[in-house]
């Protein structure tokens, strides 16, 4: 399953190559995407790289599978048995949490992590398996918007989870742990960006260091640097106005029921 999805494992820097794309592609977007995928295929702090790639693959079928369905959802999420596919090349509560975050993350609650959590994933497992499902389906709906082809996922780089978890662990927003913005010191005065109010999703993603670095790298391609979010009236850099690209995200984020 894992390789009727992934197709062929080009080496990363051969990634992302958009020569044959239709619209031209600005170099700062396939540079970011090419990190993200060196970033899925090695080890992170609870999943191997194997894992994180099985974790995209999943994502993908997840996708997949939900439009072949006609994107339809039940009323209530936990009113019915599981009617999808799952590959199997992950444990049955990854797999799960996968699913839901890709096609329901709407109705992700408290009580549906404490169950997930309970059926055998760690929360920090969780949290890193949230990441790479966050930024691998961002750049498969680059891909799908433009009616591109799927990267072929990369080739996992061998080697064990590391098991980092930061000290300075507090409650946060996503029901799981954040690493206090006071405690960010060292190793890890880099994650936030120098603002008055750190936004909630590179908090929600702290727990898992790497996660944060590799959203803010994503982002600063895909939206904006983080150090240009408190000047709406600077130039962005790009085609669209300050106001033109959050016009399109509010509505992006409006038809995808995102919670902010």
């Amino acid at each position: 399953m894992l390789d009727s999805l992934q197709g062929s494992s080009d080496p990363v820097d051969m990634a992302f190559d958009y020569s044959d794309a239709p619209y031209p592609i600005r170099s700062d977007l396939a540079d970011a995407f090419r990190k993200a995928w060196d970033w899925i295929a090695a080890p992170g702090s609870f999943w191997t790289g194997a894992q994180r790639v099985a974790i995209v693959a999943e994502a993908r079928l997840a996708k997949e599978d939900f439009l072949r369905r006609g994107g339809v959802l039940p009323l209530s999420p936990s009113a019915v048995e599981r009617d999808y596919d799952v590959s199997g090349e992950l444990p049955e509560a990854a797999s799960e949490a996968i699913h839901r975050i890709v096609t329901d993350a709407s109705r992700i609650s408290k009580g549906w992590l404490d169950r997930t959590l309970a059926a055998g994933l760690s929360e920090g497992a969780y949290v890193e398996l949230l990441g790479v499902v966050v930024m691998s389906i961002s750049i498969d709906a680059f891909h799908r918007a433009l009616g591109l082809a799927p990267e072929p996922l990369p080739a996992p780089v061998a080697g064990e989870p590391t098991g980092e978890v930061p000290a300075g662990l507090v409650p946060g927003p996503g029901y799981v742990a954040t690493l206090d913005k006071a405690a960010a010191v060292g190793p890890y005065e880099d994650l936030f960006p120098p603002l008055p109010q750190i936004p909630n999703v590179l908090r929600a993603l702290s727990q898992v260091p790497s996660n944060v670095r590799m959203l803010s790298t994503l982002s600063s391609a895909q939206y904006l640097p983080h150090e240009r979010l408190g000047n709406l009236g600077a130039n962005t850099g790009r085609a669209l106005s300050r106001s033109q690209i959050e016009l399109v995200a509010g509505r992006v984020s409006a038809l995808n029921e995102c919670f902010y």
